[in-house]
This record gives structure tokens, sequence and C-alpha cells, in this order.
């Protein structure tokens, strides 16, 4: 068991707490037992997992998931246990679950993750520029998924998708949700291309545009930009687009949360691919 904080394993993780331990070591840490029932659920095996029997049992989930790491779920080697003092520092959240597994970035990778996907047609490619916010971003990208969202591109500037605020807030979306962090513009627009079939159909989302979300037909391929909380969509992005659309806002209220905005219009392209027309 693992019960210094100097320990050299500790310390490394320590840095994958912070955007350059990320990339410098290729890692990144995911906490809690649902996550980690998700990955062993699919197939995802994480390089190491650190854990805290008591803390881990506390709770039915927690239980299970202790069961069944200790019946083999992964390499003994892969399994540490260590202190209540430790297993706090590695995680993020105030009262610790027990649990945090290490994983590689590499098998998080746009291409990886769309491999392990059914090959379906999803209509809707969602694009956030310059997104701030880790909770936003970590709601975004479940919703994402949760819509069925071809694929979500991040602009240089958004935050780091992989920080661990972000991955406990996504509830595990990293797991089957294709990400490209760091996309410049023409990238995107290569990609929205090819996802259009040629025929771009980009969709920027602004509050006051003149155009109603409800009013637009999203059954077919199309892109949606999701911009910067505070400033708003960059130029590029509104250089891109081909139309604006707006949620309508009543007494007073100038914009929604960007994650509650972004669930909207990917819903009412839910809405209108089930029901196969307009309102």
């Amino acid at each position: 068991m693992i019960s210094s904080p100097l320990n050299p394993r500790i310390a490394r993780l320590r840095e994958l707490h912070t955007p350059r331990g990320r990339k410098k070591h290729g890692l990144f840490l995911m906490e809690g037992p649902h996550l980690l029932k998700e990955l062993l659920d699919r197939g995802v095996a994480p390089l190491e997992v650190y854990y805290q029997p008591e803390l881990l049992a506390r709770t039915p989930e927690g239980q299970a998931l202790l069961q069944r790491l200790q019946a083999g779920a992964v390499p003994k080697r892969a399994l540490i246990q260590v202190s209540v003092r430790i297993i706090e520092a590695l995680g993020e959240v105030q009262t610790s679950q027990g649990v945090v597994a290490v994983l590689p970035l590499a098998a998080f990778r746009y291409e990886e993750v769309a491999a392990r996907r059914p090959p379906l047609l999803r209509p809707a490619l969602l694009v956030l520029d310059q997104l701030a916010d880790p909770g936003n971003l970590g709601t975004i990208l479940r919703t994402a998924l949760a819509a069925d969202v071809a694929a979500v591109l991040l602009t240089p500037g958004c935050v780091d998708a992989f920080s661990p605020k972000v991955v406990r807030a996504a509830a595990g979306a990293h797991l089957a949700l294709p990400l490209a962090e760091e996309q410049d513009w023409s990238e995107i627009a290569r990609r929205v291309r090819e996802h259009c079939g040629g025929q771009p159909r980009v969709f920027l989302a602004e509050a006051g545009a003149p155009q109603l979300y409800y009013e637009q037909d999203l059954r077919q391929p199309f892109a949606l930009i999701i911009g910067n909380e505070a400033h708003g969509p960059s130029a590029a992005a509104r250089a891109l687009a081909t139309s604006r659309l707006s949620i309508p806002l009543a007494n007073g209220v100038e914009s929604l949360n960007a994650a509650m905005a972004a669930g909207i219009l990917l819903y009412e392209a839910v809405r209108q691919q089930r029901q196969g027309l307009l309102p």
C-alpha cells in the first residue's frame, strides 16, 4: 500500500492535474466508480487503478466495483492500494469515492473512439469555439453523446477536454464520443465539408440572430458552432457559418448558458430526425 505523498508514482499522478503534465506523460485521470465501471464494460483497460477499499466500499456501486477489481478485472500489477490521504490528494472532489484510474490519451484519440462506435447516420457535427468553462464543456460533451452527435471539434483556446473537471462533468462521454482538440479553422472547414457531403450547412448559435432554431431543417447533415461564453463566436466562426440561429428569449434575458443552448439546439435536431418533419 502506498501511503507517502513523496512516492514517485504519486508525484507523477499529481502532474496529471495540469495540462502540461498530461501532455508530458500522455496520460489523464478518471475518478469515481461509475466511470471506471463504464471503462471496464467497454473493454477499455486502464493502465493503473489506485483505490482505497474502505472508501470504495461505502456505496453499493463501489462495493460491486471493488469485488470486480479484486476478482481480476485489471491485472494485479495495475491495481494499487493507497491510503485515504493519498486517494484524496489524487482526486478533485471534496469527498473521495475511493478510486482513480490512469488512462492513456492515445486510447481516446478521435480515430480510436470513432472506430469503436457503430456506423450510423448522425446528422449533427458540433464545433466548440474557445469554450472556457470546464463544467460547460463536460456538460456539452455528455449532451452531445446523448443526442448522438457525430463528433465534437474543439478550436485552439478551448479548455483542456481531459482536465479532471471536464472528465467528471462529461460522465463517461469521452469513452464513446469522437473528440478532436486544437483544430484550426481550415481543418474544421475540411471536416465540415466531408461531414456535409461537399455542401456545408453551418449553423452558428448567436443570441438575437434573425433565424429561429426550430424553423431550420436539421434532418440533413449540418455543423453547429457554439461560441465562447463571454465573448461569443470568433470572426473565424462567423466566416465559416452559412446561417445564424437564435433561441427566443423573454423578460430581458440576453443569452443562455452555452451548455443549455447547445442542449436545446441538439435536441431540436433529435426531435426532427425522429418525427421526420418540421413544426
